[in-house]
């Protein structure tokens, strides 16, 4: 579907876009209304806000960029002024990464999110506003639903494709879901990453800001690499963390992390060989893996029954995946593995409180609007179009099978994007440069792969990279104590100087803290 576009304001806007001025030059400038930033008394992340000492507002922006006279949307904003005015940098864009509501960045940065990030980061809270954005379709900003049951989700983003028969149940859901988007068109063709970042830009304007610093996790160092792109004499400090390959976004995504999931897979495995007696998985590494692959084996025979729920062959390798090397989580993994084990002896289990309301999931029939299932595959679908036949993703898994025979026919599972209602309205933004930014990265990263950061750091030939050398986890900065990492950010953006070299840091494991958004 081509984008709908006013001849002379789009060619003026798509100018400007590639200049690095505004977004739309004939949107009327604004001024944010700030306000108490609970929109009720069950409303968790407005809390956190107020107690961070955050105010809340809104930005208007047009639902497509190119038509800045047409449809509008709300973008909700929180924004946290610095505490040491005096020596004020300026304003720190924080993304927390999914992509999902990022307001909630300001209260991890000024307070943290006890009990897992109790600290926060005073320093930069003192000497920067901080702000949160939700982007649009997420959280408070005009929320993007289309009605997909959470079990029929998972059942298209968690389950893998082993066999035939499993592939076809995936394309069939794949397929409902798409349908299911089919009268939002007009939104789905304005949900790419392109767009969010063009919104960020418009807030930056209403802030009064003529630049901003930006900090993002994930999905967040995406859009922070797509914002420097399009509007490059906007940035000044930016950090990207846990970021994917700059052709990664999109519905492919997940495609080339098989080989990181079954190393850090292999982490666990050589943890709990070497720390965790209490379940006797086994007491060397091959023995753990024997222990999994006859977990594997049983569950492509007949379905375990783990409680009340049956865990099937496709549905093993969503439950096996590993995002933190935390003690904390691999305790609960070993736990975890160790219900799955007597499962496939035949005997009778409960699942662990974690495992349970995971498994429930699966077979969970209401919609969720919190989740952001629709709006993260909308985005998804937006930003780079998607292969429309489905036996090429079968032969992909095929291809792969004996490489990757765990992790790849989850890796590689076709989305709804093969069936959506629209096709991307833009190319996706080549990203690369030679200005400065701080890319932080993990060698086991098992969400985004080590060598797509390294990617990263190559198509931003001004950038600096600080590596966590053995670390299998995703996000890095503030959910990993290394006191290494946090100088080497903190330091930068303080004091604006990135470091002469690339920097390898030592892995010291944290006790437990939990991970940004994928």
């Amino acid at each position: 579907m081509t984008k709908r576009r006013k001849v002379l304001t789009a060619g003026l806007a798509i100018v400007l876009l590639a200049c690095g001025g505004q977004p739309a030059s004939a949107f009327p400038a604004q001024r944010i209304n700030w306000h108490d930033c609970r929109t009720g008394p069950e409303d968790e992340t407005g809390q956190r806000l107020v107690a961070a000492g955050a105010t809340c507002g809104e930005v208007t922006v047009p639902l497509d960029h190119a038509d800045p006279d047409g449809r509008t949307l709300s973008v909700a904003v929180a924004r946290r002024a610095a505490t040491d005015p005096t020596r004020r940098l300026g304003t720190l864009v924080v993304n927390t990464g999914g992509p999902g509501p990022s307001r909630d960045g300001v209260a991890l940065l000024a307070q943290g999110l006890p009990p897992e990030v109790p600290s926060g980061s005073p320093s930069l809270a003192a000497r920067y506003d901080l702000v949160g954005i939700d982007p649009r379709f997420f959280g408070l900003s005009a929320p993007l639903e289309c009605g997909w049951p959470t079990g029929r989700y998972l059942h298209s983003a968690q389950l893998a494709s082993p066999d035939r028969a499993s592939f076809d149940r995936s394309v069939a859901v794949s397929r409902d879901l798409a349908e299911r988007c089919a009268d939002r068109g007009d939104l789905l063709a304005h949900a790419s990453t392109r767009d969010i970042a063009r919104d960020l830009d418009l807030v930056r304007a209403a802030l009064g800001e003529a630049k901003i610093s930006y900090l993002g996790w994930s999905f967040g160092s995406h859009l922070g690499a797509v914002y420097r792109q399009l509007f490059p004499r906007r940035t000044e400090r930016m950090v990207l963390d846990s970021a994917a390959a700059p052709e990664a976004a999109g519905p492919a995504l997940t495609r080339e992390t098989a080989p990181a999931d079954a190393a850090a897979l292999r982490d666990w495995v050589k943890w709990a060989a070497r720390r965790d007696a209490r379940h006797r998985l086994g007491a060397t590494t091959d023995e753990v893996l024997a222990t999994v692959d006859r977990i594997a084996r049983a569950a492509a025979r007949e379905p375990l029954r783990v409680g009340g729920h049956r865990v099937d062959a496709a549905m093993l390798p969503g439950l096996l995946l590993t995002v933190d090397d935390s003690d904390a989580f691999y305790a609960e993994f070993s736990s975890q593995v160790a219900v799955l084990r007597d499962a496939a002896r035949g005997l009778t289990v409960t699942p662990t409180p974690t495992q349970e309301w995971k498994l429930s999931l699966y077979t969970d029939p209401n919609v969720e609007p919190s989740f952001g299932f629709s709006a993260t595959v909308a985005n998804q679908c937006a930003d780079r179009a998607a292969s429309r036949d489905p036996e090429s993703y079968y032969r992909d898994i095929r291809a792969h099978r004996a490489a990757e025979p765990l992790f790849g026919p989850l890796a590689r599972h076709i989305t709804p994007c093969a069936f959506w209602p629209v096709s991307p309205a833009e190319a996706p933004v080549p990203i690369g440069d030679d200005r400065p930014a701080l890319l932080v990265g993990a060698t086991g990263d098992p969400v985004t792969p080590y060598a797509g950061q390294l990617a990263l750091r190559r198509a931003l030939t001004g950038s600096r990279m600080v590596t966590l050398d053995g670390a299998f986890r995703h996000g890095i900065y503030l959910f990993d104590a290394t006191s290494c990492v946090t100088e080497a950010v903190e330091s930068y953006l303080l004091g604006g100087a990135l470091p002469r070299t690339d920097v390898t840091c030592a892995r010291h494991r944290s006790p437990g803290r939990t991970t940004p958004a994928s």
